[in-house]
């Protein structure tokens, strides 16, 4: 009798599954299916074709896939490279409270990749990936000005704190947050724009608003420690490393994929102004396959005129760690990281640390977020194009999460325990 197991069958999207088949002839070719519809109503799939071993068994941990969505020997590649049935769909979990992302692994006994989608599988199994592991908390945050959602680790604490930012897409993204407060950090999902009653569009960073949402998660009972952390990625990266410089709240940041100057927003905080570098949208490219690139609309920050505009890293006092894909083609991110290291360095700074994934695109996401090289974003008539190879960028995630969270309960948390 074939057989399909997945173990964990209920799982935090993070985390590793266990996928075997038995019972098959030896020799036999078969296709791995997983599949899942999400919140919008997208189906993703991915497909692989794998050989049963002389025992007539296919371990993803120890067989090579053949051919399909990739090649190789990737244990959770399935996961890895779901992709949507409606071209530059971006598979991310919304309401990550309620339900988690059922996604369901068909076994067929054949090459699938071109038969009909109403043949019956010989074996199926569901698994249940959540956001949110059992016991965590979702408190809405509305503050005199701060949008967000707070989520609380269960038991008393005191947990680390921790601030989670996006970026151009606006909003208020949870299932980072949620993640980070499954892990046992108490984390603040924070909106900056495009959300509730915030400004519809990003025309001025105020640093005040970071500062309050940093003071609100410092007075939180369950929040231990003198300082917060930040996690975030693209515009939000930007965001972070002012924070880090100008706010003494914050002690240990993390930027992924972002830049060292403020670009085309402003920066205020009470006295202190900071003038943006200019979007060159006249440099802007559109690929042969409809491809929006925004790599070179990112002004020059080595130029003189743009001096005035580079985020002073050398007053931070905290931690930060710059994340960057080296595929990334939203940003030059590398270039930005190492440009904020080399003027931390100048000044005799050592409190900054860089991981650099060659392979990997713009958007690094915990393990539990497919590849994606391009996607809608709500401000754009085009897709964008993120960058990245499949397999190298879902490995960067599994290591830069655990790295990421590594690094945050080393500089933030002095009592409890890590849940690494």
């Amino acid at each position: 009798m074939v057989r399909l197991t997945v173990t964990p069958k209920v799982s935090l999207a993070d985390e590793p599954l266990k996928i075997q088949v038995s019972g098959l002839p030896p020799s036999q070719l078969v296709t791995l299916q997983a599949s899942l519809t999400d919140e919008k109503g997208v189906f993703f799939y991915s497909r692989a074709l794998y050989w049963s071993d002389k025992a007539g068994e296919v371990d993803l941990e120890r067989a090579a896939a053949t051919g399909g969505d990739y090649a190789g020997v990737q244990p959770m590649g399935l996961f890895h490279v779901l992709k949507p049935e409606k071209p530059f769909y971006r598979l991310m979990k919304r309401d990550v409270m309620q339900s988690p992302f059922q996604i369901r692994l068909d076994l067929f006994d054949s090459n699938h990749l071109f038969s009909s989608p109403h043949d019956q599988p010989v074996a199926s199994q569901t698994v249940d990936r959540w956001y949110v592991a059992p016991g965590v908390q979702r408190v809405q945050i509305r503050g005199n000005r701060v949008r967000g959602a707070l989520f609380l680790p269960p038991g008393d604490g005191p947990f680390p704190g921790v601030i989670d930012l996006f970026g151009g897409i606006g909003g208020l993204i949870e299932f980072r947050a949620s993640l980070l407060a499954s892990r046992g950090f108490v984390a603040l999902a924070l909106a900056y724009f495009a959300y509730e009653d915030l400004p519809s569009c990003l025309d001025e960073v105020d640093l005040e608003y970071f500062e309050e949402a940093a003071n609100i998660l410092l007075g939180h009972p369950k929040v231990g420690g003198a300082g917060v952390g930040v996690v975030a990625i693209c515009k939000g990266a930007e965001i972070a490393l002012a924070m880090a410089t100008f706010l003494p709240q914050i002690t240990a940041t993390v930027c992924i994929n972002g830049t060292n100057a403020m670009h085309g927003t402003a920066l205020r905080y009470r006295h202190l102004y900071v003038s943006p570098i200019p979007y060159r949208f006249e440099c802007v490219q559109i690929t042969a396959l409809g491809l929006l690139s925004l790599y070179s609309v990112i002004g020059d920050t080595q130029a003189e005129a743009n001096q005035g505009s580079l985020i002073p890293v050398e007053k931070a006092l905290g931690q930060i760690l710059f994340v960057v894909g080296e595929s990334d083609q939203n940003y030059n991110s590398k270039a930005f990281a190492e440009e904020a290291m080399e003027r931390m360095g100048q000044h005799g700074r050592k409190n900054c640390t860089l991981l650099s994934y060659p392979g990997a695109g713009h958007l690094i996401e915990p393990p539990g977020s497919p590849f994606c090289s391009c996607s809608w974003n709500p401000f754009f008539s085009l897709p964008l194009m993120w960058g990245g190879e499949a397999h190298a960028h879902a490995a960067a995630q599994e290591h830069s999460w655990r790295e990421i969270q590594k690094f945050l309960w080393h500089h933030l948390c002095h009592t409890g325990s890590s849940k690494l």
